[in-house]
């Protein structure tokens, strides 16, 4: 139980001090649009992302300056497998 709390502290941790890469933050535009590897970022941190557009209305949880289906593959993975939260919460059955 403690190293699960740890590593959740952690990944709290991580994408709060790595939230500077939010949406529309100003980094991707046309002429350097978002990729596949942003999607996945993106992806990662939508739930941090959504609370500070709560605060922020000119932060977004998906990058309009993107590259297409690359930046969406990428999105839509991260967001679908997460952290590995699933196998995290996940209980071991035992035979």
């Amino acid at each position: 139980m403690k190293k699960k709390l740890l590593l959740l502290a952690s990944a709290l941790i991580m994408m709060l001090s790595l939230s500077g890469c939010v949406p529309g933050d100003g980094t991707s535009n046309a002429g350097n649009p978002a990729g596949l590897l942003w999607g996945i970022w993106h992806g990662w941190i939508a739930p941090v992302s959504l609370i500070i557009s709560i605060f922020k209305p000119e932060i977004s949880i998906y990058e309009s300056a993107n590259s297409g289906w690359w930046y969406d593959l990428g999105y839509y993975a991260a967001i679908i497998s997460g952290f590995g939260g699933l196998s995290l919460i996940r209980k071991k059955s035992k035979k």
